[in-house]
């Protein structure tokens, strides 16, 4: 394969999960937003770890997922930048390991500890309680990326 065709390969790969990350979302809706949330899309995080081009992909899925957001402006930058933050973390971090588990493993628990970021946006928004909002989107998080 020539090198074009391989960034055209990329790209359509990004894309792909980007929509994926979209439509998990959106069909999702009543569980993918609020201080209780268990979005289903977020297994996708686990694939930051593979290849830098999945960052930035779930970060557009992201983004655009987070324009159905009843947060509206503010979780399109703050989830969308949380979801940079965690997976770009995850993608650096599972370079220090050769096992897939152990890269796996990373996505899981930088992912599950990050939603903190979410917990404060809710807690600053909608003052859902910091402590109790946090704990839920956690185990959302965790149980979705498991």
């Amino acid at each position: 394969m020539d090198n074009s065709h391989q960034k055209l390969v990329g790209l359509i790969k990004a894309a792909l999960v980007a929509a994926i990350y979209v439509v998990l979302t959106i069909a999702l809706i009543m569980f993918s937003y609020g201080p209780v949330q268990f979005r289903l899309s977020e297994m996708l995080n686990n694939l930051a770890v593979f290849h830098k081009r999945y960052v930035w992909a779930l970060t557009l899925g992201c983004v655009i997922a987070n324009l159905w957001s009843s947060l509206g402006a503010v979780d399109v930058v703050f989830g969308s930048l949380e979801t940079f933050l965690m997976t770009g973390i995850s993608y650096l971090l599972s370079k220090l390991v050769k096992k897939t588990w152990q890269k796996l493993a990373i996505a899981v628990v930088i992912c599950t500890f990050s939603m903190w970021i979410i917990a404060l946006e809710l807690y600053v928004i909608s003052q859902a309680p910091f402590w109790a909002t946090y704990l839920s989107v956690a185990l959302g998080e965790l149980g979705s990326m498991i």
